[in-house]
């Protein structure tokens, strides 16, 4: 298991999907995921420290999550089937729940905690983007103009 970190989230044109990208914290392989457009959204006003006046979901489930008692310790992408990627929520005491990585990263991003990637699903769709030299960012534009969602068997968003 590999732990990774958000790039970040753009839009890939010209069918207007966002696109998480995750990389290895300690090697070089990147997880593109396809997701939804309210999901990456969450994820860009993290990233960017932008607080909305008012809870977004993944603000709300933050605030359950601590209401109840728990931690999130950790997010894990666990697989990857029919180009549709799964996760895990890990809590305290090891509870798992199932969730959808988009979701999962955006919660991860609000809580502090790691996210890994089972090495099967980094096998499967991880990619290694050449010349390290490049801006992280203008490989992650370049990686978008060469593929295309059908790249990832009819990827379905996480």
């Amino acid at each position: 298991m590999s732990e990774m970190r958000v790039v970040g989230v753009r839009v890939e044109l010209p069918a207007n999907q966002p696109i998480l990208l995750l990389r290895e914290t300690s090697g070089d392989r990147y997880l593109p995921i396809w997701i939804g457009s309210v999901e990456a959204t969450a994820i860009a006003l993290e990233q960017q420290g932008v607080k909305p006046a008012r809870p977004l979901t993944h603000d709300l489930l933050k605030d359950v999550i601590t209401a109840l008692g728990r931690r999130l310790e950790q997010v894990r992408i666990t697989d990857l089937q029919e180009g549709t990627f799964y996760a895990e929520l890990i809590f305290d005491g090891g509870v798992k729940v199932s969730a959808r990585p988009s979701d999962s990263v955006a919660l991860a991003l609000r809580v502090g905690v790691p996210i890994h990637a089972e090495e099967s699903v980094l096998s499967e769709a991880g990619l290694v983007i050449p010349d390290e030299q490049e801006d992280e960012v203008e490989k992650f534009r370049e990686f978008l103009d060469s593929v295309s969602p059908e790249d990832f068997r009819g990827a379905q968003p996480g």
